[in-house]
């Protein structure tokens, strides 16, 4: 005759629960069948919760698909502004050289030098795009020669030349607009570390 194993104590699974109790079957890891019912319970909101997260992903993943080239330039545009905004936030209006405040007229602005509705193309070009104040930028803001002589001033005769000379039209691709969010929301990020 073989002589009958001696069966060890356990900890119950369920951890509201935690008791030692002496299973009565090999794999048996709850004390009572309440126990196994709370734990499969949590097991099977833990699966739910699981596959909400994957078809929020999913989602999100197909909705990112579905956005128009319009929608990926606006989406590019947020992240590209805040770095032009956070990268020429000491150096005062490009335009008419006054520091920013939080005052109405003097709000720092992304202001471009050639217009992103004449040279569109130019839109995420760092040389285009520099720190300006709400009133140069508005409406009834800075003419074309003192944004002229502010550009120069700032980016040097040479580089403004450039933009000027720079009416080669460009189709923006999806990948491409994806590509510049995420590098300018790096851009960001980096810059609000550095200065605090």
């Amino acid at each position: 005759m073989i002589p009958k194993k001696t069966v060890k104590p356990k900890t119950c699974k369920n951890k509201a629960c935690g008791t030692k109790f002496t299973p009565v079957r090999p794999l048996q890891n709850v004390c009572s069948g309440l126990c196994g019912l709370t734990l499969a319970r949590g097991a099977r909101e833990k699966a739910e919760k699981k596959a909400k997260v994957v078809d929020r992903r999913e989602t999100k993943a197909k909705l990112e698909k579905l956005k128009t080239i319009a929608k990926l330039i606006a989406a590019a545009q947020i992240p590209f502004n805040l770095f032009i905004r956070l990268r020429d936030k000491d150096k005062g209006c490009f335009v008419c050289l006054k520091p920013f405040e939080d005052k109405p007229g003097r709000v720092q602005h992304a202001g471009h030098v050639r217009s992103r509705g004449a040279a569109g193309h130019l839109r995420f070009n760092e040389d285009n795009c520099l720190g300006e104040c709400e009133g140069c930028n508005g409406p009834r803001g800075a003419k074309p020669h003192e944004i002229k002589a502010g550009a120069i001033a700032r980016i040097g005769q040479e580089r403004f030349d450039a933009l000027e000379a720079d009416n080669e039209p460009h189709k923006w691709q999806r990948d491409e607009l994806i590509e510049i969010k995420t590098t300018y929301a790096a851009k960001a990020r980096a810059l609000k570390a550095q200065h605090g």
